[in-house]
């Protein structure tokens, strides 16, 4: 039976050559960019639904070894994790419900082992970049389109693909990645990749959304966007062309659980 990792931490060498690795202690790096062996998974491995991150950002993997495994996913940004789900229709949120109430359903959801959600990231291991007067950052503007762009980035999500997302439980309907890329090149970055691991009919159902007629994948903002970049997309500022982005998200996660 085809199944998603377990909760907790995931024992994978698919970026190290089969190497034995220790975790968040492991390391491969290439030109400007590195990653660290500490794959982790969250929720119920027969979920309808997948949640993916790009990555554990600085936040979710600052200290794993001093976090409760619940605690890590989404750190920091699961308020915006529950108005972005909300928005698409997968998370039933009392009106006006204030910020504290968000963040425990969020949580409720990420702890659940048995329930409809399951959550990870697309890359399993943490990414950074380089630069000189930082240092290693993992996180900043246009890390998406960079790393996939890159000689590492290309070889480290191509594997993460193939072993995670070829194959998909039987139950597992939706796939909801978080970010959509500069001009949308996350979006068709992630598309190629995962038509080439997963063979069948494949078909564009909006700008944000593509199916193989078994499994819809949808991105929608991402969690850690800054400034007016969410409630543009929440639709939030009424006209914005952002929200038009929002919308197609919504129709394409009724069209998978429909």
């Amino acid at each position: 039976m085809i199944q998603l990792p377990a909760h907790g931490r995931i024992e994978c060498t698919a970026c190290f050559d089969d190497r034995a690795v220790q975790f968040d202690k492991t390391r491969r790096t290439q030109g400007h960019w590195r990653i660290t062996a500490n794959p982790l998974a969250w929720g119920n491995p027969e979920a309808e639904v997948v949640v993916l991150g790009f990555s554990k950002g600085p936040t979710q993997a600052g200290a794993l070894e001093a976090t409760h495994h619940d605690l890590i996913a989404f750190k920091g940004g699961r308020v915006a994790v529950g108005k972005i789900l909300h928005h698409v229709g997968l998370l039933p949120l009392p009106d006006r419900a204030d910020n504290h109430v968000i963040n425990r359903r969020v949580s409720a959801l990420i702890a659940d082992r048995t329930g409809r959600f399951h959550f990870g990231s697309l890359v399993k291991c943490t990414v950074e970049q380089h630069y000189q007067e930082k240092g290693w950052i993992g996180t900043g503007a246009g890390m998406l389109d960079k790393f996939v762009a890159s000689d590492l980035g290309k070889d480290v999500v191509s594997r993460c693909t193939q072993k995670y997302l070829s194959q998909l439980p039987a139950k597992t309907r939706l796939v909801v990645m978080f970010g959509t890329g500069t001009k949308l090149n996350y979006v068709e970055e992630c598309f190629r990749l995962i038509q080439s691991t997963r063979p069948g009919k494949w078909s564009r159902v909006r700008d944000v959304a593509y199916t193989d007629g078994k499994v819809m994948f949808v991105h929608v903002e991402h969690f850690k966007s800054q400034g007016a970049l969410i409630p543009q997309w929440l639709g939030e500022h009424v006209g914005h062309p952002r929200a038009e982005l929002g919308r197609q998200a919504q129709e394409a996660v009724k069209l998978a659980l429909s």
